[in-house]
């Protein structure tokens, strides 16, 4: 009998009710309601018990109505990969996919997570933490950094309000931008390399695709934009050790925090052989065009059973 990592075996999940909880009320709504749709259609398509829903104000009373038995977290940005909807679902008793609520907030917030990768000794670039844009305005001559910087908000995903800044221009702008979000703003050293990113599922590297972006770095366009010229080559195309060396990365970001299922890192490889690990997704995007499933294609895990697997591992985490 297959059991999966937590237990559930899948003839006990397919008695269950399944509730696919996408959408929501962040930046990343139109990318969740896609990966919402994705994996209700894979799960269904193995014959899973599956209802969609979409994540508002009333998720209490919907799962309640709904009679939902386990939660598959299709949810991205803040309310749903930040810790509040799995802290939501610890209290109904009811089991999730992905990580935990300490994880989620955690890895939601790039500040915080930089910390502890300093802390773990995984390689991340230079950096500078401001509380309010004039702040961070006032301290542009003294970065501890020369141009070109990133800036970027703390507490958003699908590379929302990230800015790449030649000159003080552009980083007053980008500041701007980037205080209409959650968060304190965070200010990184431009680190310029290869773009890479590390897939991990169940505490298991599954490898490292890499991202051309036609555009100057893998944004939000280049990332879902249909036609944004982005090729994937997977496995990348690193050196040997270089590849294990992301590999190493990414599984310790992943250990780091404590995260639980599949996530996926952003990573920077430098013409010198050095690594960088920029963030961490807890919750990765599973649409079409998402990096983690053509990871797990690319190791012979398809996407019904990539959606299944991780439904597999659903549990309680407090």
């Amino acid at each position: 009998m297959t059991i999966g990592p937590r237990g559930f075996t899948p003839a006990e999940l397919k008695a269950k009710r399944v509730g696919v909880l996408y959408g929501g009320l962040s930046s990343e709504r139109e990318v969740s309601l896609r990966t919402g749709a994705a994996v209700a259609g894979a799960l269904k398509g193995l014959g899973y018990d599956v209802v969609e829903i979409d994540v508002g104000k009333d998720l209490p009373a919907r799962l309640i109505a709904e009679k939902v038995d386990v939660a598959w977290l299709a949810l991205h940005g803040r309310f749903g990969e930040d810790g509040c909807v799995q802290g939501l679902l610890e209290a109904m008793f009811i089991p999730y996919t992905g990580s935990g609520v300490m994880a989620s907030a955690v890895g939601m917030d790039k500040v915080y997570a930089k910390e502890i990768f300093v802390a773990r000794g995984i390689p991340t670039p230079p950096y500078r933490a401001f509380d309010s844009a004039e702040v961070a305005l006032a301290e542009a001559d003294r970065l501890p950094f020369p141009f070109p910087v990133v800036v970027k908000p703390s507490r958003e995903g699908s590379s929302v309000g990230v800015h790449i800044c030649k000159t003080r221009e552009d980083y007053t702008a980008a500041v701007q931008d980037a205080a209409k979000y959650a968060g304190t703003l965070l200010v990184e050293q431009f680190i310029k390399g290869r773009e890479v990113q590390g897939g991990v599922l169940d505490n298991e590297a599954l490898g490292v695709i890499e991202v051309k972006a036609a555009r100057e770095f893998y944004d939000y366009e280049a990332k879902y934009k249909a036609g944004s010229g982005t090729q994937y080559l997977f496995p990348a195309p690193l050196p040997p050790d270089l590849y294990a060396r992301v590999n190493e990365v990414s599984l310790g970001a992943h250990k780091a925090l404590g995260c639980s299922g599949g996530s996926r890192s952003d990573v920077i490889v430098t013409e010198a052989g050095d690594v960088f690990l920029l963030e961490i997704n807890t919750l990765p995007g599973m649409t079409a065009s998402s990096l983690l499933p053509k990871i797990a294609a690319g190791r012979g895990i398809d996407f019904p059973a990539l959606c299944e697997r991780l439904l597999q591992g659903a549990s309680l985490k407090a």
